[in-house]
């Protein structure tokens, strides 16, 4: 039976991870406290690696307990320390000075600031579909090689799932309809195949760009997408992971949860 494998929330949107043995869901379903920070511009856009390349050169460590945040510019030690109440104007000016345009820092703690606002739950993977696509990008060619860990920075994942590949893709149906299933006993919806931006597109630590990822990705995801997928999603291939209601909040998430799923997809459904 697939199980929980890691629990991934990534509490100021845009920067590095937070692996967690244990994670509440919100009344909102969304995962706390997945992206309770943002960061944005002037305008009100977000500063994210969507926008703005030198996102990828911060490194992030971040206190669920004392909600505190140390940062770091990558290929240097020196750590920065903030209490994200307290020094939040001392952050947003560091911000500013490292971006060179005015940052300012936006909490939400019941939704968060997820990029799928109608679909607000975690997002959903398998172990078996990051080592397949890792597979994809094994050096050949004289083509940088990617691995599965740099796969789950590059993707940003909230719930890996120990699964064979595609798996997950099992947890989505047409437009008009969710997939029912359950982590721990807790209900969720399936919604839609999860549409890529430029980041995975880019090494994680220096944001500079892998000629050739995006291209290669759409090939061997056409190739290889399962052919009982509703194909009504892709109207291109650059999709992968699920995004997710959550019904069954408030809840909590645990590594080791069993996850189930009544849709059988042919013989070797698991």
């Amino acid at each position: 039976m697939p199980t929980l494998s890691e629990i991934r929330v990534y509490p100021v949107k845009s920067l590095d991870p937070e692996l967690v043995d244990e994670a509440r869901l919100a009344d909102s379903g969304a995962l706390a406290p997945d992206r309770r920070y943002a960061m944005v511009d002037a305008d009100g856009d977000y500063v994210n690696g969507k926008n703005e390349r030198r996102v990828h050169r911060l490194r992030s460590s971040y206190d669920l307990e004392t909600d505190r945040l140390r940062l770091r510019e990558q290929g240097t030690d020196d750590w920065i320390r903030f209490d994200l109440d307290a020094d939040r104007g001392a952050l947003e000016s560091w911000l500013t000075d490292f971006f060179g345009y005015e940052v300012t820092v936006r909490r939400d703690d019941e939704q968060g600031f997820p990029d799928d606002t109608d679909a607000g739950g975690p997002t959903l993977v398998s172990t078996g579909t990051l080592d397949a696509v890792a597979s994809w990008f094994d050096g050949a060619a004289g083509r940088p090689a990617v691995d599965a860990a740099e796969l789950r920075r590059r993707f940003r994942p909230n719930l890996i799932v120990d699964a064979p590949e595609f798996w997950e893709d099992r947890l989505y149906a047409d437009r008009e309809s969710t997939v029912p299933f359950s982590v721990g006993g807790v209900d969720f919806d399936g919604v839609n195949p999860c549409q890529r931006c430029v980041v995975p597109t880019r090494d994680p630590d220096t944001g500079e760009g892998d000629t050739g990822f995006r291209e290669r990705f759409l090939e061997r995801r056409e190739a290889t997408l399962p052919p009982w997928v509703d194909r009504d999603w892709y109207d291109h291939f650059y999709r992968l992971m699920v995004n997710t209601r959550v019904p069954g909040a408030p809840a909590t998430l645990s590594v080791g949860d069993s996850v189930t799923c009544d849709r059988e997809m042919g013989p070797d459904a698991v």
